[in-house]
């Protein structure tokens, strides 16, 4: 399993990566890629969308399941990864790169740091 120390997750299989004061890049790790198996559509929030933490803000289409994938940042939408329209397998091959889903500049701060390091991550997924 591939997770990287210098991103943040939530307990839901989402990362966040803070790129610049108040934005930060959010996706699916490695190991909820896993989980659903090969990855065959994206549906993205929309560019200026309010997303909630922990709530459901796009979905992740497998050949195993649909899925919704929640929000591991409150915030506004300003960015979004068009390119995974064409090539949504880009996500089981680049989880943390080409694969990340959308940009938001986030409300709260103490939202990031309240996100797990990589060691608790991996603890609470192996547990389940």
């Amino acid at each position: 399993m591939d997770t990287p120390s210098d991103l943040r997750y939530s307990d839901q299989h989402a990362w966040a990566r803070q790129t610049a004061d108040g934005l930060a890049t959010v996706g699916l790790t490695d190991f909820g890629q896993d989980l659903l198996g090969e990855i065959v559509y994206v549906e993205l929030p929309h560019v200026g969308a309010t997303v909630t933490r922990g709530e459901p803000c796009c979905v992740v289409e497998s050949v195993k399941a649909v899925s919704e994938f929640s929000a591991p940042l409150s915030g506004e939408v300003i960015a979004v990864n068009s390119a995974l329209a064409d090539a949504p397998e880009t996500v089981n091959r680049s989880p943390y790169d080409d694969g990340s889903l959308f940009q938001v500049r986030y409300a709260d701060a103490s939202e990031l740091t309240d996100l797990l390091d990589a060691e608790a991550y991996i603890k609470i997924s192996l547990a389940r």
